[in-house]
């Protein structure tokens, strides 16, 4: 355990703020952000003041841009709520570009809103900046806000990923960024990390004697976190074309559970800076060798509209990672995604080892502890039960705890849990500037000139056959 105390920082709801929401014309604002903001807002989660600001390039008034708020709301899976007036009172819109030029209106309609919610909550406001952009848009929106003297104590700004995209870009984005915001200002999210069954993983380990004992080499044999999706690359075959599945989903996603997974018990696990500390540990131990990986590429990929016909990229990915730290030295962690697969799924599973004791030389099949982090979560043990009967028989039971089931249990949306934690000023669930890159160290042998070649796989399957060697001398337990 680490042996580091720190005093504990207040985290304080602000009594007003601001959202402004960059991009906003664009499917991830109105799909995922603007829905959040909503949540938060149902669920009394916002502060007493509140406003939002849409900022995007096209010219528009405030009424037109809450009509489109409303049709979003409309079409989403919560339907149109209640007050939606009262909400959309809320909402403003400021049109141009933004950036280090004067074209956007955006600095005017911020200094309004910021001198009337100061005047109201008699505090200065919090302002969130969210670039719900693609990346070309970070940094001349950042120096647009030092351009524009828009940076306060009082300013956090979200970036969404990829924050780079191998070690020599994230150095390089991550130095523009810090002249303009200290690393506390930095809300770098990855919406894994706000899903419930991945923040349940804490509390399994650290308030449940049954599993907290059992989590380490010494009970576990091995880590599988598996995030199947059996779409399609639907309209980002662009995108997929210059990123692939292991850029976009195993340096990101799968190795912040990761980290959650594999992280030492901090002193406090209500402390933002313990809980990102043992994080970052577990990231500077990721050790991945080009052998343990197999690339895929599903069959009808290169006949997509975009793709090339002769193209290399991959659609999956698995690959057998280790963590070279006292707890985990000796246990594969093994991670697998890909597109046009099976089924859907987002599971973390401990594959216990082997009992002591009389049965040891029985073919069981192995024990193991489920943590799904499809949406709302679930927890599930497969443990050796006997099997009805006069004789010793084994066979295998399994035992499912639905989280939405849980007494009092409501789940927030990554996006809305994560934007909740920006206005409380929490980093724990947000990746850091040593996280990431420690991440892109551990993820550079992949984009080096040994990058295995991409194996076919037929859709709807489980991918490339030569996977099944990485889990071995166990099985996927997901799916096969």
């Amino acid at each position: 355990m680490n042996a580091r105390r720190t005093e504990v920082p207040e985290l304080v709801a602000p009594k007003g703020v601001i959202i402004v929401l960059y991009g906003v014309s664009g499917d991830l604002a109105h799909r995922m952000v603007v829905p959040a903001i909503v949540e938060i807002q149902s669920r009394g989660l916002m502060p007493e003041h509140w406003a939002v600001i849409g900022s995007a390039s096209k010219r528009m008034s405030d009424e037109d841009f809450r009509a489109q708020v409303r049709t979003t709301l409309e079409n989403g899976p919560g339907g149109l709520p209640d007050d939606a007036d009262e909400i959309l009172s809320h909402v403003y819109y400021a049109g141009g570009r933004f950036g280090p030029t004067q074209d956007s209106a955006l600095p005017r309609v911020l200094d309004g809103l910021y001198q009337q919610l100061w005047a109201d909550a008699n505090e200065e406001p919090l302002v969130v900046h969210f670039l719900a952009v693609p990346p070309s848009g970070f940094e001349p929106i950042t120096r647009g806000l030092e351009m524009h003297d828009l940076v306060t104590e009082r300013t956090r700004v979200v970036f969404e990923k990829p924050y780079g995209t191998d070690l020599e870009s994230f150095e390089r984005l991550d130095r523009s960024v810090k002249r303009v915001l200290t690393e506390e200002q930095i809300f770098r999210i990855d919406h894994f990390l706000g899903k419930e069954g991945v923040q349940t993983i804490y509390v399994l380990r650290f308030a449940n004697r049954l599993f907290g004992t059992e989590w380490d080499r010494n009970s576990v044999a091995q880590v599988q976190i598996d995030v199947p999706e059996d779409l399609d690359v639907g309209e980002r075959a662009d995108f997929y074309e210059s990123t692939g599945a292991a850029l976009d989903m195993l340096v990101t996603h799968l190795f912040q559970v990761l980290g959650q997974v594999a992280m030492d018990p901090p002193f406090d696990i209500r402390d933002p800076q313990e809980i990102l500390y043992e994080r970052e540990r577990v990231l500077r131990s990721l050790r991945l060798e080009v052998g343990d990986v197999v690339l895929g590429q599903f069959d009808g990929y290169r006949e997509l509209e975009g793709v090339s016909p002769d193209s290399v990229q991959d659609t999956f990915v698995a690959a057998r990672v280790w963590v070279d730290t006292d707890r985990w030295r000796g246990v594969p962690f093994i991670l697998r995604t890909g597109k046009m697969m099976a089924r859907k799924a987002q599971r973390m599973t401990l594959v216990l080892r082997q009992p002591d004791g009389p049965m040891f030389d029985e073919d069981l099949e192995p024990n193991t502890i489920e943590v799904s982090f499809a949406g709302a979560g679930s927890v599930a043990l497969n443990i050796t039960v006997k099997e009805p009967g006069p004789e010793l028989d084994v066979t295998s039971g399994r035992a499912k705890l639905e989280l939405k089931d849980v007494r009092r249990g409501e789940a927030l949306s990554p996006y809305a849990s994560l934007l909740h934690d920006v206005l409380m000023g929490d980093r724990s669930l947000f990746t850091t500037e040593a996280g990431l890159r420690a991440a892109f160290e551990a993820f550079a042998p992949l984009q080096g000139p040994d990058r295995p070649t991409p194996q076919p796989y037929a859709p709807g399957s489980w991918g490339p056959e030569s996977a099944a060697e990485l889990a071995k001398p166990y099985r996927w337990m997901l799916g096969q």
